[in-house]
């Protein structure tokens, strides 16, 4: 129950950072409008925008704690929740619609979150970093994101990283990956 209230206000905390960052990245847009569009730095001026990193922060101290009172296979997928957390208050504070479609996909994300909660299975216990080294398959999978990653950012993050979404989304979703399945052990 503990992980479930942990993984919950993780999901609450980090999708209000990113409505609070938006509201920094607007103030400051309206500031100095052709600086923020064109990669300047403005936004770093603005207050807001690091109270919205701060609760970011704040967000991924019960994700990590959560791990450490429940199985992943319950709190991982209620990251999902905070897609919902996040379309509510863009809703709200924002001004922002969500359309038909999306309040489906909110349904479906709160169905299947359920539905995982109520069926989590049990999980066997790794005591030892002894038995880390013995799962080959896990060491192999850590390997392959590493350098993957490496791939993404030594040459093509410099040559494609500010045109192409693919290659940074790519970067951080293996990172992503590899700590969730750290926080597995």
């Amino acid at each position: 129950f503990k992980g479930f209230i942990l993984a919950l206000m993780s999901s609450g905390f980090i999708r209000a950072s990113f409505i609070i960052k938006k509201k920094g990245l607007r103030r400051a847009a309206v500031v100095d409008q052709l600086f923020v569009h064109y990669g300047g730095h403005a936004y770093l001026l603005e207050p807001l925008w690091w109270l919205g990193l701060i609760t970011v922060i704040v967000g991924e101290i019960p994700n990590f704690t959560a791990y450490a009172f429940s199985p992943a296979v319950l709190v991982t997928p209620l990251r999902a929740l905070s897609i919902i957390f996040r379309a509510v208050l863009a809703h709200f504070t924002l001004k922002e619609m969500l359309p038909k479609l999306g309040v489906l996909g909110c349904v479906v994300c709160i169905a299947s979150s359920v539905k995982i909660v109520i069926h989590v299975p049990l999980e066997h216990l790794i005591t030892s970093v002894r038995k880390v080294w013995d799962q080959v398959a896990f060491l192999l999978y850590v390997g392959s994101i590493i350098v993957l990653v490496f791939i993404l950012v030594l040459p093509f993050a410099p040559q494609y990283g500010h045109t192409i979404v693919l290659v940074l989304t790519g970067m951080f979703s293996l990172m992503d990956s590899l700590k969730q399945s750290s926080a597995i052990l």
